[in-house]
C-alpha cells in the first residue's frame, strides 16, 4: 500500500511514514518539481520539505533556476570584433 503524502496539519511524521514521504518527494523533486510546489501540495512548510529532501539524499538544485544564455545573445557576443 502506498503511503499518504497528506497527513493532518501539525501531525508528526516519523519512522517508515517519514522515510516513505521523503522518497516520494525526492522522486517528484528529481523529476522537476520545486520545493515550494511540493510544500504546497502536502500543506507543509518549505523548510520541512527541504529537510526531508536532504535526509533522503536528494541533490538540491541551486536557487533561482537555470541561467543559460540564449543562442541569439551568444551569436551577437561571438560576432563582435575582438578588441586589440
Amino acid at each position: 500500500m502506498k503511503p499518504q503524502l497528506h497527513m493532518k496539519k501539525g501531525q508528526r511524521i516519523v519512522g517508515d511514514d517519514r522515510n516513505a514521504m521523503a522518497a516520494q518527494l525526492k522522486l517528484k523533486y528529481e523529476n522537476g518539481a520545486s520545493i515550494r510546489a511540493l510544500a504546497e501540495s502536502i500543506q507543509r512548510s518549505y523548510g520541512f520539505v527541504q529537510r526531508l529532501l536532504v535526509e533522503s539524499g536528494a541533490r538540491l538544485r541551486p536557487r533561482g533556476g537555470g541561467h543559460r544564455r540564449t543562442l541569439s545573445r551568444r551569436v551577437r557576443t561571438d560576432a563582435e570584433p575582438a578588441a586589440d
